[in-house]
């Protein structure tokens, strides 16, 4: 047989070379092999040499990180660079509730709501019950003859309890928790001495060497298979070492992650006893929700491990490139779900010294200043000396396309039917990975290609782009805003019309609704920004500057503004929307700008092509579309 090509190892090409090895044999020369037994004996060989080539292949795989494709593979290669996965963690709520007692009758002093379940409640998709806990008691006093139990925080899940005991003798004498789902940050760890022993030394998770001193009583997790969590402790060098006999009490939540995010309405379920040790039943108010569940999430997905486990090996636990904050950020702060970092000397003017780090939430637009403050407070322990950490909101800047699909009207029912799809299709995109995030980059032509791949009726399509951006304002103070596009601006009106626009406000002293507009300098590089108010249908300024622009650099500064009122909010919040024409379609998402498409804001109109459609051939009833966003036509956002 020849040894010369290793390649083939698909089962007929694996067959195919053993026929080609007999037949070089003269004995076989004409034997019919398909038609006799020998047939049998050459489909054994030849599976089981796709057998092999399958296993080595796919054990060779499994060696690397990044051909890895099974969970305990991938996280035994992940641990092997002392990184841990993130573990579940339970979605948590806010709730308030009062406990009602007889003003004639007698009163306890305090009342407790013991440690476990709390509430109950049907799940967001009324699918199953989600069960939420609280991991200690809670003690509140009786006033008066009510007891007030308000914002407290529970935990979607069940507790669970277990025991272990420490045997060096055994051939595995590991500390294994016996559930996967486990949050560990609801992780609570006692060692006592041997089974008899009442009560036990409580030991800290830790997550480096660093904080390991001799004797401390101190542990570490690892995830080990079947997605359980393995307890390490100390071996008196580094933390404090078990000994034979020792037993582990463990506690923690046991939860579903993501699924218990989203529920808002309670059902009171907990136990309730005074300070006498009586339980309480009765005159228990039902729950007010103060905040529905959140920050529920699944354990970290392979892809995820595959990603920042070498980021932060490589960042080495200290912080000194953007690359290092972006991989340590998120191991830090679990809620983050887009990190990017950037060095002041990067900015115009540079801020040298300084780093910045824009962050967005899971659950919601921005940070809290505790969050910022907390996050701070734990990044200065990586970052090296002297250099300043600035902790930044995510700005967004939201991409507007405006379509004009041409279809052929015998291949589809109705133009509304294709508008349908085109609009699924957009949204898909605009929750795919090239859309969601920091540095990511709106791709014109992906995105004219997708138009046309809606549907077999598509013809072709001219599709419009612009950026916007929601300016939130300070309403009656006077206060300079900056808005930065991170795009060049087009100009596509010198003198007449505009090249931005926005939405309406009012402003101290000037009667009605205005609206911002610009005037390009001669150089075409800056130009001002200025405000009218549209009188019929013309415009006229009542203020000949009130900003600057830079279509460069893509920048609109606005001076010295008391804003009174805006016609559009956000969250309660009052808006502008300011939007212009990128000089490129391709926009992409710089620093701390989030990039994301804003399918409904964007107008998808599907026209006839009449000329593919057969109904005029000659063209002359053709509805012609401009390649260009005309704000002469649109002065203003409605």
């Amino acid at each position: 047989m020849s040894l010369i090509n290793f390649s083939n190892l698909d089962f007929d090409q694996i067959k195919q070379s053993i026929v080609d090895h007999l037949r070089s044999n003269s004995t076989f020369t004409d034997y019919d092999f398909e038609g006799s037994n020998l047939s049998v004996l050459i489909d054994t060989l030849a599976y089981n040499t796709y057998i092999a080539s399958f296993n080595a292949n796919m054990v060779s795989n499994e060696v690397f990180i990044d051909s890895a494709t099974l969970r305990e593979n991938v996280v035994s290669l992940a641990r092997n660079i002392g990184y841990v996965p993130r573990p579940k963690r339970a979605a948590r709520a806010a709730i308030s509730f009062v406990v009602s007692f007889d003003p004639d009758g007698t009163k306890p002093v305090t009342l407790t709501l013991k440690k476990g379940l709390v509430a109950i409640s049907a799940a967001a998709t009324g699918t199953r019950t989600s069960t939420f806990v609280i991991t200690k008691d809670i003690t509140v006093p009786v006033i008066g003859s009510t007891a007030l139990f308000a914002d407290v925080e529970i935990m979607e899940g069940v507790i669970i309890e277990e025991s272990h005991t420490y045997d060096p003798n055994v051939r595995d004498p590991r500390i294994v928790l016996n559930n996967p789902n486990v949050d560990t940050t609801s992780l609570e760890v006692s060692v006592r001495t041997n089974s008899s022993t009442v009560g036990g030394d409580r030991f800290t998770l830790i997550n480096n060497l660093f904080e390991a001193k001799d004797i401390a009583r101190v542990y570490f997790v690892q995830e080990v298979q079947d997605q359980r969590y393995e307890l390490i402790f100390g071996d008196n060098i580094f933390g404090k070492s078990l000994a034979a006999g020792n037993v582990v009490d463990c506690t923690y939540v046991m939860s579903s992650g993501a699924e218990g995010n989203g529920i808002r309405g309670f059902t009171f379920a907990g136990n309730l006893i005074d300070n006498d040790g009586a339980v309480i039943t009765e005159g228990i108010s039902p729950i007010e929700t103060i905040a529905p569940s959140v920050f529920g999430e699944d354990i970290e997905s392979i892809d995820s491990v595959k990603k920042y486990s070498t980021k932060v090996y490589s960042a080495q636990n200290r912080a000194v490139t953007a690359a290092d904050y972006e991989a340590i950020v998120p191991t830090i702060y679990p809620e983050a779900e887009i990190v990017s970092a950037y060095g002041g000397e990067t900015l115009d003017p540079p801020q040298y010294g300084r780093v910045f780090i824009a962050i967005k939430p899971k659950y919601s637009q921005y940070m809290t200043d505790l969050d910022k403050r907390n996050l701070i407070t734990n990044i200065r322990s990586y970052s090296v000396s002297g250099v300043d950490v600035s902790i930044v909101d995510m700005k967004f800047l939201f991409i507007e396309v405006e379509s004009q699909v041409y279809f052929d009207s015998s291949k589809i029912s109705s133009a509304s039917a294709l508008q349908s799809l085109v609009i699924d299709n957009l949204n898909a995109y605009a929750k795919s990975a090239e859309m969601t995030g920091v540095g990511t980059r709106f791709k014109y032509s992906k995105v004219s290609n997708l138009i046309d791949n809606t549907h077999r009726s598509v013809e072709s399509n001219i599709t419009n782009v612009q950026m916007r951006r929601d300016l939130v304002t300070t309403t009656n103070a006077v206060a300079t805003y900056e808005i930065c596009f991170g795009n060049p601006i087009r100009i596509m009106h010198e003198q007449t019309n505009y090249n931005i626009r926005s939405s309406g406000f009012t402003l101290d002293g000037v009667d009605g609704t205005v609206y911002l507009g610009d005037i390009p300098s001669d150089d075409g590089v800056e130009g001002k920004v200025v405000a009218f108010k549209l009188v019929g249908n013309n415009e006229s300024q009542v203020s000949k500057e009130v900003g600057t622009i830079d279509y460069e650099k893509g920048e609109i500064m606005l001076f010295n503004l008391q804003i009174e009122s805006t016609s559009k909010e956000l969250n309660g919040s009052p808006i502008i929307e300011i939007s212009a024409s990128p000089e490129s379609n391709d926009i992409i998402g710089l620093q701390d700008l989030y990039l994301q498409l804003d399918v409904s804001n964007s107008d998808i109109n599907a026209i006839v092509d009449r000329i593919s459609s057969g109904s005029d051939l000659s063209g002359a009833t053709y509805i012609r579309s401009s390649s260009y966003f005309d704000f002469g036509e649109k002065l203003i956002r409605n």
